[in-house]
C-alpha cells in the first residue's frame, strides 16, 4: 500500500531527451519540458520544475498539478507533514544520489516498486522504431577507441578500481566512437558498458543494433544483449567497482552492493569527453560555419518578409530548418527549436503549438533558440530580433544582456577559473538595476552528441575548473512574463587562457543602446561582426552580401 508515486522525466538510460514511448511524465501530466518530476498523491498532484519551465508547466499542467519551482522550493517544503507518507518509485529510473537529495525528509518513506505504474495504465504507448548503431571514423572523432579505452584503463589502475560500470549512453558513445538513434535530438546509442582495469570491455545493448559495428572492434570487446547485464552484475563479487552517481540506477547499484566494494562518483569519462581534441575542435568550427550560413540567411529573410507575409512562430521554425537542410551534412535539430514572438518569447523553453502559435508582427521582438546536429558537430545558438520594436526599456535590457554576454567572452581564464565565477560576472549588468534571469549562463556542449553536456557549465554552483578544449554556451538573458524575452547565445571553446567564438551570426544592432556600452565592449562587438562577415560572406547571394555588410558594420 502506497500513498503516492514518483514519476521522473528521464528514461532508464537517464537520457535528457527521451523518446515519445518513454516520456512517462508527459503522458501523466501533459508537461513536455526536458526536466522535471511529478509526485502523485491520492488527493493532490505536484509537478516540480526549474525556473526555465515554470510558465510552461503552469500552462500545460496547471489545472491538475500544483507547479513548484526548484530551487525556490523542494519536496520537503510541500510534503513535510506530521503524518508519514509512503511514496512508490521505479528503481530503474532513479539514482540514489538524486533521491537522497530530493527526498531526505523524515516523514517520507520511499518504496521501490519493480513494476512501473505509469506503464501499467499506458494503454496506447507509442512503439519505438528500431535503428542500428553506427561508427564514427577516426577522421571525424580524432582518436580511436583503443586510445580512449587505455585512458579509462589507466584511470582505473591509478585509483585501484577493478571495474567501471558506464551507464550513461553518451559516455559509451564517446569511448567506442559509436552513435545511434535512441534519443530525440541526440545521436545516442542506448547501451551500457563494463570495463575492467585490463582494458577488457563488455557492451550491453539490443543485440540487433550491434550488427553493423561489431566488425570494427577487437576481441577485447564482447557484445551482449542488454538483458544480460543484470546477470553479469549479480555474478561479480569481491571487486572494487566505480559507479556513476548521475546515471547508475538504484536497481543496478543494489545488484552490486552486497558482494562488492562500491565507489559512487561521477563517471571519469565525462571529464575525458569534455575536453575536445584538435580534430573535434576543427570540425566544430566547420559545423558552426555551415550553421551560421543557414541562420544568417534565415534572419535576413525574416527581416525582409515579416511585414508583407504572414509569418508565424511555427512557419518561421520550419523556414529556419529548411535553410539548414540545404547542407547535406545537416542531420536533425539538436533540441526542440524555441521560436517565440512577443509574450511567448518570455517562456524560456517555449515550444510553439497550434494553440499558442503567434503571428510575428511589427513592434514585437522575436527570440529563436535553435541548433543542429551535423555529421561532425553540434550547434546551439540564440538570437533575439527586433521586429521594428522601439521600446527604450527593451533596448536597455537587450544591451545589458549583451554586456553580460561580452563579459563572459572576454573573461581571462586561469587554472583555477570555474563556471561559478563567470556566471557571477555575466549577471552584473542586470543585477545593477536589480534584475536577473532564472537559469545558468551556459552549459557544456557535446561533439555530435548531447547539446547539454557536463561536467562544466557557467552556473552559480559549478566549481569544475575550466580547461582548454572545453566547449560551453554563453547565454545570459532576461524574461518579463507576459511581455517579452531576450537571450543572446554563442558557443565558445577554450583556447589556452581565453574563449574563442564558434557561433557565427549577426547580433541584433537595432536593439542596442550604444551609450550603455564602454569602448572595450564596442570593440568586442565590432571585432565579432568582422569575423562573422569574413567567414560567411562568400556563401551569400548578392542581396544577402549587402545585408551582411550592413548587419556587421561597426557601431
Amino acid at each position: 500500500m502506497i500513498d503516492g508515486y514518483l514519476v521522473p522525466k528521464n528514461d532508464d538510460y537517464f537520457n535528457e531527451y527521451v523518446r515519445e514511448s518513454d516520456d512517462r511524465l508527459k503522458f501523466i501530466s501533459n508537461f513536455s519540458g526536458s526536466a522535471g518530476f511529478a509526485v502523485i498523491l491520492k488527493n493532490k498532484n505536484y509537478l516540480f520544475v526549474d525556473g526555465r519551465y515554470t510558465i510552461q508547466a503552469k500552462i500545460q499542467s496547471g489545472k491538475k498539478f500544483k507547479v513548484i519551482t526548484i530551487p525556490n522550493k523542494f519536496p520537503k517544503d510541500v510534503l513535510k507533514t506530521k503524518k508519514k507518507i509512503k511514496i512508490g518509485f521505479d528503481p530503474k529510473l532513479h539514482s540514489e544520489k538524486q533521491l537522497n537529495f530530493l527526498f531526505n525528509i523524515k516523514n517520507i518513506i520511499l518504496k521501490p516498486i519493480n513494476k512501473n505504474l505509469v506503464d501499467a495504465i499506458w494503454a496506447r504507448k507509442p512503439q519505438n522504431l528500431f535503428k542500428p548503431f553506427f561508427s564514427l571514423s577516426v577522421k571525424d572523432s580524432g582518436q580511436n577507441s583503443q586510445i580512449k579505452i587505455k585512458k579509462v584503463k589507466n584511470f582505473l589502475l591509478k585509483n585501484k578500481i577493478d571495474y567501471l560500470l558506464v551507464t550513461a549512453p553518451e559516455n559509451v558513445a564517446w569511448i567506442l566512437n559509436i552513435r545511434g538513434f535512441d534519443s530525440a535530438f541526440s545521436p545516442i546509442p542506448n547501451a551500457r558498458l563494463l570495463i575492467n582495469n585490463k582494458g577488457e570491455v563488455d557492451l550491453f545493448a539490443q543485440i540487433e543494433k550491434l550488427k553493423k559495428i561489431r566488425k570494427n572492434f577487437s576481441k577485447k570487446i564482447k557484445f551482449y544483449d542488454e538483458n544480460h547485464l543484470e546477470k553479469k552484475l549479480r555474478n561479480l563479487r569481491r571487486n572494487k567497482i566505480w559507479l556513476d552517481n548521475l546515471s547508475c540506477s538504484i536497481r543496478y547499484k543494489n545488484l552490486l552492493n552486497k558482494k562488492n566494494k562500491i565507489t559512487e562518483k561521477i563517471d571519469p569519462i565525462y571529464f575525458f569527453k569534455s575536453i575536445k581534441n584538435s580534430t573535434e575542435i576543427k570540425n566544430m568550427i566547420k559545423s558552426h560555419t555551415l550553421d551560421g550560413v543557414a541562420l544568417t540567411k534565415f534572419l535576413f529573410w525574416l527581416k525582409k518578409n515579416f511585414k508583407k507575409k504572414k509569418i508565424t512562430e511555427i512557419s518561421a521554425e520550419k523556414k529556419l530548418e529548411s535553410f539548414r537542410k540545404i547542407n547535406k551534412n545537416y542531420k536533425f535539430p539538436s533540441f526542440s527549436t524555441i521560436s517565440g514572438a512577443g509574450p511567448n518569447s518570455a517562456i524560456i523553453h517555449y515550444k510553439a503549438s497550434d494553440k499558442s502559435n503567434r503571428t510575428l508582427k511589427k513592434g514585437d521582438i522575436y527570440l529563436v533558440d535553435s541548433g543542429g546536429q551535423y555529421s561532425f558537430g553540434t550547434t546551439d545558438v540564440t538570437r533575439t530580433i527586433s521586429l521594428d520594436n522601439n521600446s527604450k526599456f527593451v533596448k536597455e535590457i537587450f544591451t545589458r544582456v549583451l554586456k553580460g554576454h561580452i563579459a563572459v567572452s572576454e573573461y581571462k581564464i586561469t587554472k583555477n577559473s570555474n563556471g561559478s565565477d563567470i556566471d557571477r560576472d555575466a549577471r552584473k549588468p542586470l543585477n545593477k538595476i536589480k534584475l536577473d534571469y532564472p537559469h545558468g549562463t551556459g552549459h557544456g556542449v557535446g561533439y555530435f552528441l548531447n547539446v547539454h553536456e557536463g561536467p562544466q557549465s557557467f552556473s552559480k554552483n559549478n566549481r569544475i575548473n575550466l580547461k582548454p578544449g572545453m566547449i560551453i554556451s554563453n547565454e545570459p538573458g532576461y524574461y518579463k512574463e507576459g511581455k517579452f524575452g531576450i537571450r543572446i547565445e554563442n558557443l565558445v571553446y577554450i583556447k589556452k587562457n581565453k574563449f574563442e567564438e564558434l557561433t557565427l551570426a549577426p547580433i541584433e544592432k537595432d536593439l542596442i543602446k550604444k551609450k550603455l556600452l564602454n569602448e572595450k565592449e564596442i570593440n568586442w562587438l565590432n571585432k565579432y561582426h568582422a569575423k562573422v562577415k569574413k567567414n560567411l560572406f562568400k556563401f551569400m547571394n548578392l542581396e544577402e552580401k549587402s545585408n551582411l555588410i550592413d548587419a556587421c558594420s561597426p557601431i
